[in-house]
C-alpha cells in the first residue's frame, strides 16, 4: 500500500523524508520482524521501548518510522537513510489505524462481536462461536486460550492482541471465508488503544469485580476502561449487558448503541430464572419476548447461567433463530481450565481460572451448591506475582473459610518470591485449616493424597494455563495433568 495513504489516515504532528512513491509491505512493532519496505511503528511497552530500535529497524530496511519521541534521533539521519520518519502524538492509536487502513477495515467484512468484563468473556465467548457455527457461519475467535479461524487453532500470549495483529488476524478470517467473528476484549487492551477502529457489531458487558489494579490503580480507573468499549460503539451497534452487576448502568451509560439487558431481575430483556446444576451440566430457564426457553449447558455453575444468556442474547439480537441457539449451547464442549472436573472413583478434581476474589469465591460456593455438605473440600491456589497484591489476603480469607482445608501454593511467581507472596495470603486467613507448601505439584499431589476417598478438590488459579511463569521463564506446568497424574496413582 502507498505509504501517503497509510500517513493520511493518521493525524501527524511532523513529517520529515520522502512520502511520496513509497509502498509499504508490512507493519512492525517489534525490530525483530522488520525487513524491507516495512513501515516500524515504535510503542513504549511494559518491559521496553520501541524507540530504542529504531535503529535496527532502519538497518534491516524500514521505509518509514512512526514515533512519538521527538528526541531520540534527529531528523538528520532519517533524510540521510531515506527514511519518512512520522511524528505522532500517540503510537499506539497511530498504529491501530494505520493497521486498520493497511488490511482495508477487516472488521468491517464480519460480524463481530466483543466481549468484555471480570469473568466470563472466555466461556462466553465459545458459546457465542458455537452457537454461530450450529447456525452455519464460519467463524473467527480471538481470545485468552487460543485464536482460531474455524477449527485452525493459533496460539496466543495476550487476552487480547496488538492492533497490527488483530487487523492482519480478521483480514485472515475474512480471507479464509469466515462471515463471523468473536473476541474477548480486556481491560488493557482498551486503554491501549489495540482494538481502536475496530468495527463491533455487538459487545457484551458481563460483569465486573476489583482486578488487574497493578495496570489500573483504582477500581475507578479499572471501570473507566471497560467503559471505553460502550462509549465508542457506532449508533448501528447494540450492547448486551449483566443488569445483575451494580456498575452495569455506568458502563454503559454514554454508548450510543442500542441496549438489551440479561439477569435474574424483573424487567430485564432476557431474564434468568430456575437455575440448577450438578457436575453434569447446569439447566435454566430464559425468559424472552414473552416466552419461556429451558436452556442446558455442560457447562457447570450458576455463572455459567448467565454467560450462556448473554451469548443467547447477543446471537437473538443477531436474528439466529432460537432452536439453533438453544442448540448451540447444548453442545458447546467444555471450557480448558473453567470449572473443569476430573473423576476418580469417589473423588472428584475442579480445576479453575479463578484467580480474584470474587471468582475464587463464586468456584467455592458453586461447589457446596453441589456437595450439599456431603463432601469435604479442599483448596489449592496461590496468587500471581508481580499483579494486583490487594487481593491477596482477601482470597486468603475466602479459601480458608468455604474449605475445610485450604493449601496455599505458588502460582505464577513471575519477578517476585514465592514465599513473599504466600505470607500475604496467610495475613489474611483467621482459621487453623490451611498448610503452605511452596512447590505446587507438591501441593496437589498433597491434596489428592491426603484427602478423605469422596473429597472436592478446587485447584484453583491457572485452569488453562500450561505453564508456570518464575523469574520470567515459562516451564511446562498444567494443573489439569499433575491433578490426573496423581488421581490415578500414575
Amino acid at each position: 500500500m502507498e505509504l501517503t495513504k497509510l500517513v493520511n489516515s493518521i493525524r501527524v504532528i511532523q513529517l520529515a523524508g520522502e512520502v511520496e512513491r513509497k509502498d509499504i509491505e508490512a507493519i512492525s512493532y517489534d525490530s525483530r520482524t522488520v525487513k524491507k519496505n516495512t513501515l516500524f511503528v515504535a510503542i513504549t511497552g511494559f518491559n521496553t521501548d520501541g524507540h530504542k530500535y529504531i535503529l535496527d529497524a532502519i538497518n534491516k530496511g524500514a521505509t518509514a518510522v512512526v514515533l512519538e519521541n521527538d528526541t531520540v534521533i534527529p531528523n538528520e539521519v532519517f533524510i540521510h537513510r531515506n527514511v519518512t520518519k512520522i511524528l505522532v502524538r500517540n503510537s499506539r492509536q497511530a498504529l491501530a489505524e494505520i493497521s486498520n487502513a493497511f488490511y482495508k477495515e477487516p472488521s468491517k467484512k464480519l460480524q463481530l462481536v466483543g466481549i468484555t468484563g471480570t469473568k466470563g468473556k472466555t466461556t462466553t465467548s465459545f458459546y457465542v462461536k458455537n452457537i454461530f457455527e450450529t447456525a452455519g457461519f464460519k467463524t473467527g475467535m480471538i481470545g485468552t486460550i487460543a485464536n482460531f479461524i474455524a477449527e485452525k487453532r493459533i496460539y496466543t500470549t495476550m487476552t487480547t492482541p496488538e492492533s497490527s495483529d488483530l487487523n492482519q488476524l480478521f483480514a485472515t478470517m475474512a480471507a479464509e471465508g469466515c462471515t463471523h467473528a468473536v473476541m474477548e476484549v480486556s481491560s488493557h487492551s482498551l486503554v491501549l488503544n489495540r482494538v481502536k477502529n475496530l468495527s463491533f457489531k455487538g459487545s457484551v458487558f458481563t460483569n465486573i469485580t476489583s482486578d488487574h489494579l497493578d495496570f489500573h490503580k483504582t477500581f475507578e480507573e479499572y471501570l473507566k476502561a471497560k467503559k471505553i468499549l460502550f462509549d465508542e460503539l457506532a449508533e448501528d451497534a447494540f450492547v448486551v449487558y449483566n443488569a445483575n452487576d451494580p456498575s452495569s448502568e455506568r458502563v454503559i451509560a454514554a454508548t450510543k448503541a442500542k441496549t438489551f439487558s440479561y439477569g435474574t431481575k424483573e424487567g430485564v430483556d432476557f431474564q434468568i430464572s430456575d437455575i440448577s446444576y450438578d457436575l453434569n451440566g447446569t439447566s435454566f430457564i430464559i425468559r424472552y419476548n414473552a416466552e419461556d426457553f429451558r436452556i442446558k449447558t455442560r457447562l457447570v455453575g450458576e455463572f455459567n447461567a448467565f454467560n450462556a444468556t448473554a451469548a443467547f442474547a447477543i446471537c437473538s439480537v443477531l436474528g439466529i433463530k432460537t432452536e439453533e441457539i438453544i442448540k448451540g449451547i447444548d453442545t458447546t464442549a467444555q471450557v480448558a481450565g473453567r470449572f473443569e472436573t476430573i473423576s476418580y472413583k469417589d473423588k472428584k478434581v475442579i480445576v479453575d481460572y479463578s484467580h480474584t476474589a470474587d471468582s475464587l469465591e463464586k468456584a467455592l460456593l458453586a461447589i457446596h451448591n453441589i456437595t450439599k455438605g456431603q463432601n469435604p473440600v479442599y483448596t489449592v491456589f496461590g496468587c500471581g506475582g508481580n499483579r494486583d497484591r490487594t487481593k491477596r489476603p482477601i482470597m486468603g480469607k475466602i479459601a480458608s473459610e468455604l474449605s475445610n482445608q485450604a493449601i496455599v501454593t505458588s502460582d505464577n511467581p513471575r519477578f517476585e518470591d514465592p514465599m513473599e507472596i504466600i505470607s500475604e495470603i496467610t495475613k489474611g486467613i483467621e482459621k487453623n485449616n490451611y498448610k503452605v507448601i511452596e512447590n505446587r505439584e507438591e501441593a496437589i499431589k498433597t491434596a489428592i493424597e491426603h484427602s478423605e476417598s469422596n473429597a472436592v478438590i478446587l485447584i484453583a488459579g491457572k485452569g488453562h494455563e500450561t505453564y508456570q511463569e518464575i523469574k520470567g521463564v515459562r516451564n511446562h506446568f498444567s494443573d489439569i495433568e499433575i491433578a490426573g497424574k496423581y488421581l490415578r496413582n500414575e
